[in-house]
């Protein structure tokens, strides 16, 4: 504002006919106004600003004639909450000159602030010289009241709600946004309402509000917004102007609405149309909507795409059967018509013949429905089945090959449909039955349950192993069946059923093999025969299960066995390696009192000896490094029971100790654990070495020798007890011809004499060994062995041999095994070996070298001079 009438030459505080003027002005103003010097300084308040402030009539301020006062001072009158920003705002104007605008609440004489709107400006000279300040004031007090009102009742509704200046500045949110975003109203002002938008939707969104800002449209954004947990949810912004009556625009309000169900719904049933476009793509599926009245027809992208026209196109009946095969068309036409007249669900298969000549097949599908007009309308889909043709022509023209191929083959072979209908048997097989092909398709029933070509006495057999098969999914399965030929005559065969399935795993067919095996099945039955006698015979020899022989060492054995088998007492079994000390073990308890509870074998030599005491006795849960729980010990899982303890002399002193506690007190602890457990378990021990040498050396504690030879047990070595090895021998190759599926007449006499001469150093083990490896290579129902298996020569041939080592004095020990190693080129096993050599077993071979401390590696390669 510039004052040009005034001639300024004095102080401003001279009471000129202008300023007078001035002051009468502003006492006619329906508004509270006033003056105040560049400084700030108030000088004049017109009659109503001086009313409301309660000044007297003779105030300076009301007459405009005092020097001024400082505007700071009038602070006290504004409330406490709005002096900070009306101090901030003046001084702005002082110290820039320019005009300012603000809204603050004064005080009254009795106490009590009204809202008013301040404007103040500038008044200048003509040569820009600032002379003072006008202010008017005017009253909002019922405006603000209102505003206030306003947005009591905007926190009250459960919405998000906003208001912004014209230009778009955020000025005030609703309890509900501060409640939903976790921001006050001081963060989301002006701008800061950008913090709580998803950064991929800020660009976009912030770019539509500003365009509403400049158009002055309403404003709509679909927009994440963060909630107070961070998480972020979709909402819909809308913003509308609220305009002045000459149609500016004084405020925009919005309101935030989550629409996150709808998104996800929104979302969910886009992905379920890609699904539905990706599976018809996939499947050669296409789908369409047909309605006869009007004619109007609806594809899928992929109808297009099986009939190969553009998607501009708006497909009709005719562009229909244009596409149709000229040879298919007028049938195609017929299914159509008859639709169209009756609305019966259709479905029909048809050739397509495209512009470019080839030719597909399709088959379409239709049900008829009525739509919410009342009028008939079909809904199908359309599949391109010209893969699953071409494949079935193939398959034709694959199964005449075939019949060609299975006519001339000698294997009986017959076909059948999944539920066993009757498709296709070969030459040899109809000349079996003695009919022909036609004759055998109409014979009643199924090859699988009747048609009089199964034995009465296998017929329910062969029913559930067919209703079996369907059970477990139509698995492939065979079985043993006599069948009748053509002269009435039954013969045994091997028949193999094998399920053909399609791409969707359902049996097309069942192709069934006959193998003529009357010759093997007679076989068997004398067989069968010929082993009844043996059978009773090995049953008598074999009172204690497996353990099989009648010589007087081994029935002085099963002699003590049924003596001390019903006591409790504990057993000490003794003998060398692979005699049946387990098996004696297990003869034992199955013959006390216990043998209903559990057998719980521990071979204490196959255990680290770090871990045989947690194994034995169990530990509890942090008890050493890798213990992660508790763990219950062997002992603990036999309780009631026995417990056998092979290769007791390998135990450790400090496990004798923990053992013989066991047998002494019927207790012991976990490892790690302090509280001891009593237990009711029987003691069997067995041991290859010589405990009596082990406890002179101070390896084995005398006191637990005694306490577990309280009933001493020797088991024969098997040179001691040759009459038993016939039996023996006919035990085994009896277990193992039936698991390999062999037939084994007899034994051959040279093979016999062989197994009666040999020495037998591993026993029972190795003579068990020896059978099984030969039944696998054995070729004819006589049973042979190969003499270079046996790891030492017979008795009869010691003579001719080298010395037998352990015949040595051991001072000549190391000079006889490289002599060995000399004549083997360093090796070890095998018929040419340094073990076959000296007549012992490997395992013995190796030991005695590491204990003589020799470099088998030396003799390799060497050539005696």
């Amino acid at each position: 504002m510039v004052f040009t009438g005034l001639n300024v030459k004095g102080s401003l505080h001279e009471h000129s006919p202008l300023e007078a003027q001035l002051q009468s002005t502003l006492n006619l103003l329906p508004a509270y106004a006033w003056y105040a010097l560049p400084s700030g300084a108030l000088t004049f308040v017109n009659e109503r600003a001086a009313d409301y402030l309660g000044l007297p009539k003779d105030d300076p301020l009301r007459l405009g004639t005092g020097i001024g006062a400082e505007w700071d001072s009038h602070i006290p009158l504004l409330h406490p909450d709005d002096r900070e920003e009306t101090r901030r705002v003046w001084s702005d104007c002082l110290r820039t000159g320019c005009a300012g605008e603000l809204s603050f609440r004064v005080r009254n004489p009795e106490g009590r602030y009204r809202w008013f709107l301040s404007r103040v400006e500038p008044v200048r000279a003509a040569n820009e010289t600032l002379l003072y300040w006008i202010g008017v004031n005017l009253d909002i007090d019922e405006r603000k009241r209102a505003e206030q009102q306003l947005r009591d009742i905007v926190d009250t509704i459960p919405a998000i709600v906003w208001v912004a200046q014209p230009d778009g500045s955020n000025t005030y949110v609703n309890s509900r946004y501060v409640e939903y975003s976790g921001m006050g109203a001081a963060q989301t002002a002006g701008s800061g309402w950008r913090a709580a938008a998803h950064p991929d939707d800020l660009l976009t969104h912030e770019g539509k509000w500003r365009a509403s800002v400049a158009s002055g449209e309403p404003h709509e954004s679909e927009v994440r917004f963060r909630r107070a947990d961070g998480q972020y949810r979709w909402h819909v912004d809308r913003g509308l102007p609220l305009r002045d009556a000459d149609g500016n625009i004084m405020k925009w309000y919005g309101v935030v609405t989550d629409i996150e169900d709808r998104k996800r719904v929104e979302e969910a049933q886009r992905r379920s149309e890609a699904y539905l476009a990706e599976a018809q793509r996939l499947s050669h599926t296409g789908s369409f909507g047909w309605k006869p009245d009007d004619g109007e027809i609806v594809w899928s992208d992929e109808t297009y795409r099986i009939f190969e026209y553009d998607s501009t196109l708006e497909p009709t009946v005719d562009s229909v059967v244009q596409r149709v095969h000229p040879h298919d068309r007028a049938l195609a036409r017929q299914v159509l018509d008859r639709a169209s007249q009756t609305g019966i669900d259709f479905e029909h298969e048809y050739r397509l013949l495209l512009a470019d000549g080839r030719v597909k097949h399709v088959h379409a599908i239709a049900h008829a429905v009525q739509n919410a007009s009342g009028k008939r309308e079909f809904i199908g889909a359309v599949t391109d089945i010209t893969e699953r043709k071409t494949a079935e022509e193939k398959i034709r023209e694959q199964e005449a090959e075939l019949r060609q191929m299975l006519d001339l083959t000698p294997q009986n072979v017959a076909v059948f449909g999944p539920g066993g209908e009757r498709l296709y048997a070969n030459r040899i097989e109809r000349q079996r039955v003695g009919l022909s092909l036609e004759e055998w398709r109409q014979t009643p029933g199924n090859f699988f349950t009747s048609g009089g070509f199964i034995h009465p006495d296998d017929l329910e057999r062969a029913v559930r192993a067919y209703s079996d098969a369907g059970h477990s999914g139509g698995s492939a399965y065979e079985l043993e069946l006599r069948g009748r030929g053509a002269d009435g005559s039954y013969r045994w065969f091997l028949i193999r059923y094998n399920p053909v399935r399609d791409e969707q795993g359902k049996i097309t067919r069942w192709y069934v093999t006959s193998t003529d095996i009357e010759d093997r099945k007679r076989a068997e039955e004398r067989l069968q025969q010929e082993n009844v006698a043996l059978r009773e015979e090995i049953d008598k020899a074999s009172m204690f299960e497996e353990i099989v022989g009648t010589s007087p060492p081994l029935q002085t054995v099963l002699s003590r066995i049924s003596k001390v088998a019903p006591t409790d007492s504990t057993v000490l079994i003794t003998g060398e390696t692979g005699t049946g000390k387990e098996l004696v073990a297990r003869a034992i308890h199955r013959r006390s009192n216990r043998a209903s509870r559990g057998f719980v074998s521990v071979n204490c030599a196959a255990i680290p000896r770090d871990l045989i005491a947690s194994e034995l006795f169990g530990h509890e849960k942090g008890a050493f490094t890798g213990a992660l729980q508790r763990r219950v010990g062997r002992f603990e899982l036999a309780e009631g029971g026995t417990i056998f303890l092979d290769e007791v002399g390998e135990l450790l002193p400090d496990t004798q100790v923990a053992l013989l506690r066991v047998l002494q007190e019927r207790e012991f602890e976990r490892t790690g654990g302090s509280q001891s457990i009593r237990v009711d378990v029987r003691v069997v021990a067995a041991t290859n070495r010589d405990l009596k040498a082990a406890v002179a050396n101070g390896t084995f504690r005398e006191d637990l020798y005694y306490r577990l030879n309280v009933f001493p047990l020797e088991i024969p070595p098997l040179r001691a007890r040759r009459a038993d090895i016939p039996l023996l021998v006919e035990y085994f190759i009896d277990r193992y011809a039936r698991k390999a599926g062999k037939t084994i007449r007899s034994v051959d006499k040279k093979t016999l004499q062989l197994l009666q001469s040999y020495p037998w150093p591993g026993n029972i083990r190795e003579l068990q060994n020896v059978i099984e490896r030969s039944l696998i290579v054995c070729e004819t129902e006589i049973f042979t062995v190969d003499e270079s298996w046996l790891s030492q020569p017979p008795l009869e041939a010691r003579s001719e041999s080298k010395p037998f080592l352990p015949a040595k004095v051991a001072a000549t020990e190391r000079e006889i095994i490289e002599e060995a190693l000399r004549e083997s080129h360093g090796r070890i096993f095998g018929p040419s070996g340094a073990a076959a050599k000296l007549g012992i077993a490997r395992s013995t071979l190796e030991s005695k070298i590491r204990s003589l401390n020799i470099n088998k590696n030396r003799f390799k390669g060497l050539t005696r001079t």
